[in-house]
Order: structure tokens, then sequence, then C-alpha cells
């Protein structure tokens, strides 16, 4: 028998879509107030459909941080991304759509043509909006932004400073349907604590590599166990070419141990343990566009 006077339920998905490297997964960590979506400059950093889950009261939102839909389809890694975000917008409540003040790119055209027939609320939000000095640039593009997609509501806040965040949660939590909660209160990811290792694991190497960064490279952890209070991470970076290899380990092997160091830190920090790390590059010629291998490395969400 339930109390009259206990709030109802609500529990809800909502998927943050946006062309790559626009702040989703930058969003979704301060949402969170934790980090389980890795970030860094490089576009099409998030290669799936990341869950974040928070519980405020009655209201439980459940996020769907989607790589970023972008218009380059050669490899199947490529294909992969497309359809993980594609997928997404259809199996949820609502949706944020993330923008970069007025920049507005072929990218950006391509997820707005995907949502104009959206039969869900539909939220944009617009973000970066602390570093536009004269705000009033940006009327003409929320007019038109507006009279094209009817959004629910069109939010300026910064992911990275947390502006506005707070309204922008609220306004999701109106939009959530009645239900109960599907996950328990103090669960923040549906996704393992495998993949979670592996993802801080590539992060760390995609802020180390930068603009030498192989878009075909991946992480594999072979090994996860806990022994006392030591938790021991093995982990295979694949990688298509022998130059890749080279540049992964670095002179004398200083990246691949910076990146281990880094990745180590994060890891411990995530999961409140001291954690023995180890890192190997691994050649796998064509493994980005290969369907079985995608498969195999976790790509098959669907």
């Amino acid at each position: 028998m339930t109390d009259a006077n206990l709030p109802q339920t609500k529990c809800g998905f909502i998927a943050l879509v946006g062309r790559p490297n626009v702040g989703k997964s930058t969003l979704l960590n301060h949402m969170l107030g934790q980090k389980i979506s890795i970030t860094s400059r490089k576009p099409q950093t998030t290669r799936n459909n990341v869950t974040g889950i928070k519980t405020e009261g009655p209201n439980q939102l459940v996020f769907v941080d989607t790589p970023g839909l972008h218009l380059h389809h050669a490899s199947a890694m490529n294909r992969y991304m497309n359809k993980a975000a594609g997928t997404a917008i259809k199996d949820v409540d609502v949706v944020v759509f993330l923008v970069d003040r007025t920049h507005w790119t072929d990218e950006d055209e391509a997820v707005a043509r995907r949502l104009e027939n959206l039969t869900i609320p539909l939220i944009i939000a617009i973000n970066k909006c602390d570093q536009l000095e004269d705000k009033s640039v940006l009327l003409p593009h929320l007019q038109r932004l507006s009279e094209r997609l009817q959004p629910k509501e069109i939010v300026p806040i910064s992911a990275l400073k947390g502006v506005a965040l707070d309204r922008l949660e609220a306004l999701l939590a109106d939009l959530l349907p009645e239900g109960e909660h599907m996950y328990p209160e103090d669960q923040i990811t549906d996704r393992s604590s495998r993949f979670l290792a592996a993802e801080i694991v590539r992060e760390k190497i995609t802020r180390q590599l930068g603009a030498e960064l192989p878009y075909q490279m991946a992480v594999e952890i072979e090994e996860f166990e806990q022994d006392g209070g030591i938790l021991h991470i093995s982990a295979v970076i694949l990688v298509e070419r022998d130059g890749q290899k080279r540049i992964l380990i670095g002179d004398k092997g200083d990246r691949i141990k910076k990146i281990g160091q880094q990745a180590r830190i994060d890891i411990e920090a995530l999961f409140d343990i001291k954690v023995m790390l180890k890192l190997w590059v691994k050649i796998k010629s064509g493994w980005s566009d290969d369907e079985r291998a995608l498969k195999s490395l976790g790509y098959d969400d669907f």
C-alpha cells in the first residue's frame, strides 16, 4: 500500500546527443558529480553509449552519453558509433541536443536533421555560454533552432563550469514519466568495472598522444582480479601498424609508462582500492574495420 503523502517516483532515459567533441561526456560527468565518461579534446573520444544514473529523491534520471554523430562512414568503427548514437535517440524518453554557442557545423546539421521529426520531448542545451562576452549574438541562432526543432526549452549552460546545470536537471525531471526506479539509489552506471577501467586507459592515451593518436586504437582488459587489498589489471592496447606501436611506447618506454601512471591514479580513485596496472601494446591489423573483431572488443550493444 502506497503512502499518498509520498511523492510519486519518476524514472526515464535521457539521450545526450550532438556532434563529436561538443561536451556531452563533460556534461554527463558534471551532472553526476562523478567521472564515468572519458573526455579529451580529440573528436570521437566516446565510442559507446555510456549510461550514467542520477537518483535525487523521487526522480531517477538515466543519462545515455552517445558517440558524436559524424559524417564519415568509412570504417566499421565509424558505422558502429553512428549506429550507437542513432539507436539511443529511439529508445529514450527525452533528448538533450548539445550545441556549441553559435558555432554550427555540417555535423551539427546532420544531428538536427535526425531530430526534426522527434516525437519525444527535446531540450537544446547551448554549451560554453560563459565564453560569450555578448550573449545577444545568440538570439538569432536560438530563434532559428526554436522554429526548426520545436524544443520544450533552450537552456544556455557551461558543462565544464557547471553553469545552469541545476536548471537543466529540473527541466529534465519534469519531463520524466512516472514509474518505479530501475536502478538502486547508489548505482551510477550500468557499465562493468572492466569497461570503465579500459575507458580510463583509453582516455589517458588520447590525452597523451593528441594529434599523433591513431583512430585505430582500442583497449582490451585481459586480467581484472582482486587479491586482498590490491586490484590487478592487465590491459592490451591494440593498434594496426608498427609505427603506431612505436608512438605509443615512446622513447625507452617513457610514454606508455606515463599513460599507465595516470590511468592507475584515476582507476584507484574510481574503485577506491590500490591498483597494479600492466599495459602492453599489440599490433592487430585491420581490427577497426572488422565487424567480428569489434564485437570481441565489446562494440556490440545492439
